[in-house]
């Protein structure tokens, strides 16, 4: 796509697209939420505030409180960072940031988007990030001064690690942080064209028919045979109770970034869809650090990255484990 500011925008060129999908255990079988097809054909608009919520089902409210309940009950969803229990050496950091931050999550075919690790290209923002926060109908007010406060503290945590200046603004934004309710999400197809015009149907399938599993997701946006990151949108359930919906924030707003692939091998980490850890690790802002890192460039391949990041991570763990 050309770059932000014109008043067209192209074909969308390379995209990101990550989503929190958590293991579960059984759970009762709730009520399905209204299948996407049935909302996409009359779209209602995003808004920043609205004044008065829309009445909605609580079906998905009381599933998600329950499945964190569950993962809390199992000791995950860790809010600690690692500690003795996870270590890691330099190698092991060095092999984490190669599969996360030069593999992505998704591939795009006939079909729309699928899950499938495929070597990429190390994607990072090269300009300030700007960040919107926003909210469907269904926000309450008291809840939307409680997302924009953990959104503001957690961008300035990533922009302290990274060293990319983050500031969160309305003015102009390049990421956008949506607070959507399923009936919100799925009436934001007009919303979402604006935000991203050209916006390719792959991408708005994945957040339009986002499946009940997936908790979360990012989509990040680069210009056509460009690997700087030019615009993003997370999308977070407005459902969530409040541990799962800051696990989100931490983990879409950091993958946004640049960490676009989750590993098994990947511990302490958020980017591993195991749900041990909750929010951000010392791991993972070790290896932010790496990615934002100025011997390292957009672009690179693995064969180019992987060995200027071996000394980095030395540089990180002193020699050794961490």
């Amino acid at each position: 796509m050309t770059v932000w500011g014109g008043s067209l925008w192209g074909v969308l060129g390379l995209m990101a697209l990550t989503a929190c999908t958590p293991a579960l255990s059984p759970q009762p079988e709730p009520v399905p939420p209204t299948p996407p097809q049935a909302r996409v054909e009359t779209p209602t608009p995003i808004t920043p505030i609205i004044a008065q919520p829309i009445p909605q089902d609580d079906t998905l409210r009381i599933y998600y409180k329950r499945l964190e309940n569950d993962l809390v009950n199992r000791g995950l969803l860790r809010t600690d960072g690692g500690g003795p229990d996870t270590p890691f050496t330099d190698t092991q950091l060095t092999r984490n940031f190669v599969r996360i931050a030069l593999f992505d999550e998704y591939i795009s075919d006939a079909n729309g988007l699928r899950a499938s690790p495929t070597e990429s290209k190390l994607r990072r923002w090269e300009q300030p990030v700007r960040m919107s926060v926003q909210f469907g109908a269904s926000t309450s007010a008291e809840q939307r001064v409680k997302d924009k406060a953990n959104v503001t503290a957690f961008a300035q945590r990533l922009s302290r690690i990274s060293g990319l200046p983050i500031s969160q603004t309305d003015n102009d934004p390049n990421y956008f942080v949506l607070f959507l309710s399923e009936n919100d999400r799925l009436g934001s197809e007009a919303r979402l064209r604006q935000i991203v015009p050209g916006i390719a149907q792959s991408s708005l399938r994945a957040i339009l028919a986002l499946p009940r599993d997936q908790l979360c997701i990012v989509v990040a946006f680069s210009e056509p045979g460009r690997s700087e990151y030019t615009k993003a949108v997370a999308v977070i359930r407005d459902e969530h109770p409040d541990l799962m919906r800051k696990s989100c924030v931490h983990e879409e707003l950091a993958q946004g970034l640049g960490l676009a692939n989750d590993s098994p091998a990947a511990r302490p980490s958020i980017f591993n869809d195991d749900e041990e850890f909750g929010l951000l690790t010392t791991h993972d802002e070790l290896l932010l650090k790496m990615l934002y890192d100025k011997r390292l460039s957009s672009g690179m391949d693995a064969a180019q990255a992987a060995p200027i990041a071996k000394i980095i991570a030395t540089e990180l763990t002193g020699g050794g484990a961490s």
